[in-house]
């Protein structure tokens, strides 16, 4: 095949290319520029997408001996991953730009060209398994290695793009595998250090970034009576289950700590409470995904894309809410437009579910489906009726004091 290799100057990126070739694939190297500043995404093993790291992935491409070409991508970039970034935190909900980096830039910018230039895949150095059925039905699973699992990442791109990616590094038994193949082969980027953080903020002040782009805007951070506990620089800069960096002026009468139950933008407010107010037992969720049609067998390989009739009955699944957290048990129904439900076990313990993060469905090792959370409910009190909806983290931003959600990791790891 015509193979395209996502390049981005690192370990992962730079072997499962030199896998494709090995394969007999004619392969291309491209890197994505996304920023037009030269600094602005590296900051030594935080960021990527720097010059310096499209350096390192030319240099990769004249030892594989591939030809290597450089795209802008930087304008559809700070469109559809900053943009979004910024206006989910100021909304009051908590963003995943790995997710929507994936969803807009590598699988839909980047593959469309690729398609339009007579290209049959893209390749990229994603921690992912691609398994084919009998019937040519392709199934995303988690990588072999759990450590490095991207599939939760992934999870977004839907059956049509998956038809088009090519993930070498899904069988890899860990990353010390895969910098010990590129030593062997002569790469320099072996030893170079992974990227984390969020891509955009290379310094790692999320925080700081937010306040740049979006102003201070002083208001209360509040407890569940709405007794005012502290004051805050801007509501959109703190996320449901953040217990650091709140600086409230005084403890908890029972001494213990506080987290962020719920974002109000409208009404500029933090409200803050204990952790067992964060406790989660529904899910809501939007613009669904689906690989396999909700509530089929994911063993009979039943492919279907975003737009998949619903399914009325529930069915068991595990749920995934970060990208690198415990999976945990579930019962999931689809609903009408895209919409999701999810009941999670109630001994899974699960504390909080940002508005704005993924929920990832699984059936063991297989991705079944994705959506975006909407709100969530807290489990009911033993004997009691179900729990009244929490927060929505809407543009209203008008929710109730006792509203919950979660801890949110943003990044989902870039390969």
């Amino acid at each position: 095949m015509r193979v395209l290799a996502a390049l981005s100057g690192g370990v992962d990126s730079a072997i499962a290319a030199a896998r494709a070739v090995d394969a007999g694939h004619d392969v291309v190297g491209v890197h994505m520029a996304l920023s037009r500043t030269r600094d602005q995404f590296r900051n030594g093993s935080r960021g990527c997408c720097s010059i310096e790291d499209a350096g390192d992935a030319r240099r990769a491409a004249d030892v594989l001996g591939i030809p290597y070409y450089v795209w802008d991508l930087s304008e559809q970039f700070e469109q559809t991953v900053v943009t979004d970034f910024l206006a989910e935190y100021e909304a009051g909900r908590t963003p995943n730009p790995c997710v929507r980096c994936n969803e807009h830039i590598k699988f839909a910018a980047l593959l469309d060209k690729a398609v339009a230039l007579g290209f049959d895949a893209v390749c990229t150095g994603h921690y992912a398994r691609i398994e084919v059925g009998p019937d040519g039905t392709r199934a995303l699973h988690r990588a072999r290695d759990a450590a490095k699992d991207q599939s939760y990442v992934l999870a977004v791109m839907g059956p049509e793009r998956l038809a088009r990616s090519m993930f070498p590094l899904g069988d890899v038994a860990s990353k010390d595998e895969t910098r010990a193949e590129a030593a062997a082969r002569g790469l320099a980027v072996s030893a170079k250090p992974d990227s984390y953080d969020i891509c955009f903020v290379a310094d790692g002040d999320t925080q700081g970034f937010l306040r740049d782009r979006l102003g201070s805007r002083e208001g209360d951070v509040v407890d569940t009576e709405g007794e005012v506990v502290g004051r805050h620089d801007g509501a959109y800069a703190y996320t449901v289950g953040q217990r650091r960096g709140l600086a409230l002026g005084r403890p908890a009468p029972d001494g213990r700590p506080r987290y962020v139950l719920a974002v109000e933008p409208v009404r500029n407010r933090v409200v803050v409470g204990s952790r067992e107010e964060l406790a989660v037992g529904v899910v809501e969720a939007d613009r669904a995904v689906w690989f396999v049609a909700p509530g089929a067998d994911a063993d009979a390989g039943a492919g279907a894309g975003a737009g998949a009739a619903s399914g009325a009955t529930p069915w068991s699944c595990t749920v995934q809410v970060r990208a690198h957290g415990t999976p945990v048990p579930a019962t999931a129904v689809a609903g009408p437009d895209g919409t999701l439900r999810v009941e999670v076990d109630a001994a899974a313990g699960l504390h909080g579910v940002a508005p704005g993060q993924s929920v990832v469905l699984y059936d063991g090792t297989r991705v079944l489906g994705q959506a975006t959370v909407t709100s969530t409910r807290r489990p009911p009190a033993a004997g009691a009726p179900a729990a009244a909806p929490a927060a929505t983290g809407s543009a209203a931003g008008v929710a109730p004091a006792t509203d919950v959600g979660t801890v949110v990791e943003p990044v989902g790891g870039r390969p």
